[in-house]
């Protein structure tokens, strides 16, 4: 047991170190900040990949705990809570996490801040390594909160006002979520007495739904922030102001997951009103996702649409499988944790492809931006499957892999939500079906205006190959989008973690998800070719039905509700409260009595004259006040 136990601590703290030593001695050279924050992040996965293949870790669950803190009754432990869906998402961020690290090392290579980036990166990697083992909600909580703090420095790193803006958007509207995940936790601690995840499970189940309800949806109110589901979704496109490589690391593959991560550490909280909620919220952020990413001309938006639009299938995995694992027939196949266990492994299953294939998009557009001189406006570029063949073809990969097209990782994945929602909830099936439809009409939109086509301005027509540092990561990530899908059917691979816990179509249900496949992804790159036309120099929607445009570029007015609700009530309520705060709290009730006491000090400072007459006076007064409160008169 000691073995891997040290290779977690390894695992935690080499990232760490990378941040300390870049924090201090290497904020100004940038090449010795990237080799120390790569090499750790190369080393991290190492022993990453050692701990899960070798017999180092047998599978079993790892729990330990040690006292930090003690205040009175209360104790703050930290520890390590390492089981398989724990495991899956740690080889998720550190494999992903490197090639992402790796591919930065040429993308950056000319940034005069490499050092500030790096420090980020590093920072983060301990962040969200510390998230993933937590044995506790309150040291998650901690680590929740690190992993937005070096989220908002890495979005903010080009200093700009967009920059600035959006990395302040970020961090406030992640505030919403994470006040309500803190208030879900300290219920959870005042009902239960601990905050410890495989305590509360064995807790949880003695307690009233009417008691647990209120505490999964104040604890999901962290993931609605986190994983950018709506109505907290305004901040993921506007964090594409950030650089590339952290639009992949942090926006695409881990951080975001980070809340669908911790829907399933809670799965043994849900209750039939959480599953209802969890579903409903998914579905839409979905649906509406898909719609949104038909009015953006930016590449790296597109994605991040993408990304909003396939967490919402994760989110509404977590709910499925509850009518369907409740039969008596599958219970006594699989027992009788049935209901979460297809939920949660449909989702653990295509959170570890969606990582694969939308890292990949991430750095294929980072590929393109980098050769485009920065340009990401996609009916500006054009001609580009001639001039960056390996980015075309790697890029290509993903898109099929991202629109289920068969055999690629998508098609198994997203297939292992749509089969148990086909045996469990009808509605959200059909949701989510049409969902994977527009996702292949909006990533066809990006491919055939993007790559096909005749260059359609200067910096494309100049456009050439990316150095190798930033080609090989785009290999690596593309055999994994497109072979990723059966690590989950064969012993030796990704079928280790996730075990049994994901359901396969077979027979005449097999045929029916690869026909939906066939139709939803085919059938939409083929229409997107047809409405888009590929290599087309403006949008065709845009100029045949600029209604319908305009509605899907509106985004359904988020942004500007919300910006009215500041503008208007927020900041009028808070000027009323300051108004209050500084006269009447500030002037009448603390300078006022201040006042008061000092007035009546001066008028008993005239008092005292040295002169025996004047005390005789104030003598006689005295007593004649006496008398008159004695005898009644006042």
């Amino acid at each position: 047991m000691q073995t891997p136990v040290t290779l977690l601590f390894l695992i935690l703290l080499i990232p760490l170190i990378s941040g300390i030593l870049i924090g201090l001695f290497c904020r100004k050279q940038g090449a010795l900040a990237m080799v120390l924050s790569v090499g750790s992040a190369g080393l991290q996965m190492a022993l990453c990949l050692y701990l899960l293949w070798s017999e180092a870790w047998d599978g079993t669950t790892i729990h330990l705990n040690y006292e930090w803190m003690r205040l009175g009754l209360f104790s703050f432990n930290l520890g390590f809570l390492f089981d398989k869906n724990a495991a899956l998402m740690l080889f998720v961020v550190n494999f992903v996490g490197f090639w992402i690290h790796l591919f930065s090392a040429g993308y950056m290579k000319d940034d005069e801040a490499r050092g500030r980036f790096y420090l980020g990166m590093s920072i983060f990697m301990f962040s969200m390594t510390g998230l993933v083992i937590s044995s506790n909600l309150m040291m998650m909580f901690i680590f929740w909160e690190l992993v937005g703090f070096s989220s908002y420095m890495l979005i903010g790193h080009y200093l700009t006002k967009n920059a600035a803006n959006a990395a302040n958007k970020a961090f406030i509207v992640n505030r919403v979520g994470d006040f309500g995940f803190l208030i879900g936790i300290i219920w959870a601690y005042w009902v239960f007495g601990t905050t410890d995840i495989a305590t509360l499970q064995s807790l949880v189940a003695q307690r009233p739904d009417l008691l647990i309800t209120p505490i999964s949806l104040l604890l999901i109110a962290g993931v609605l922030g986190k994983s950018a589901q709506v109505p907290l979704h305004v901040w993921l496109p506007d964090a594409m102001e950030g650089p590339t490589p952290v639009s992949a690391l942090i926006h695409a593959a881990t951080m975001v997951a980070a809340g669908v991560y911790l829907l399933g550490r809670i799965y043994f909280l849900y209750t039939p009103t959480a599953l209802d909620a969890i579903i409903l919220i998914g579905g839409i952020t979905a649906v509406f996702a898909a719609i949104c990413a038909f009015g953006t001309r930016d590449i790296k938006k597109i994605l991040a649409y993408s990304t909003l639009s396939q967490l919402g299938y994760l989110v509404a995995a977590f709910g499925l499988g509850t009518e369907y694992g409740h039969r008596p027939e599958v219970i006594a196949e699989h027992g009788a944790n049935a209901a979460a266990l297809f939920g949660v492994g449909a989702a653990n299953f295509h959170l570890t492809t969606h990582a694969f294939f939308k890292a990949l998009l991430f750095l294929g557009a980072g590929s393109i931006i980098h050769a485009l001189h920065h340009e990401q406006d996609i009916f500006k570029m054009g001609g580009l499957w001639k001039s960056m063949p390996v980015t075309s073809i790697t890029f290509a990969v993903a898109v099929l892999a991202i629109t289920g097209v068969p055999p690629l990782a998508g098609f198994h994945s997203k297939d292992a939500i749509l089969y148990i929602a086909y045996l469990d909830n009808p509605i959200t099936f059909y949701l989510l079906t049409g969902t994977a439809m527009l996702t292949a009409l909006y990533m066809g939109r990006l491919w055939f205006v993007a790559f096909w086509g005749k260059p359609r301005s200067v910096n494309a027509s100049h456009a050439h190959e990316s150095s190798w540092v930033m080609l090989i990561p785009l290999i690596v990530l593309a055999l994994y989008s497109a072979l990723g899908g059966f690590m989950v059917m064969y012993p030796r691979a990704l079928h280790f973690l996730l075990h049994d816990s994901v359901l396969h179509p077979e027979g005449a249900s097999y045929t029916l998800m690869l026909a939906i496949s066939l139709i939803a992804g085919i059938g939409g790159l083929v229409l997107a070719a047809v409405i888009y036309k590929p290599g087309a120099a403006e949008d065709r929607v845009q100029q045949k039905a600029p209604a319908l445009y305009a509605f899907f570029a509106s985004k359904l007015y988020f942004d500007e509700i919300y910006t009215f609700y500041v503008k208007k009530i927020q900041d009028r309520v808070a000027i009323i409260l300051n108004f209050l705060d500084l006269f009447l709290v500030g002037g009448l009730l603390v300078r006022g009595s201040a006042g008061m006491v000092g007035l009546l000090g001066m008028i008993s400072k005239l008092s005292l004259t040295g002169n025996i007459q004047t005390y005789v006076y104030w003598f006689l007064i005295g007593i004649i006040g006496f008398w008159l409160y004695a005898t009644g008169v006042f």
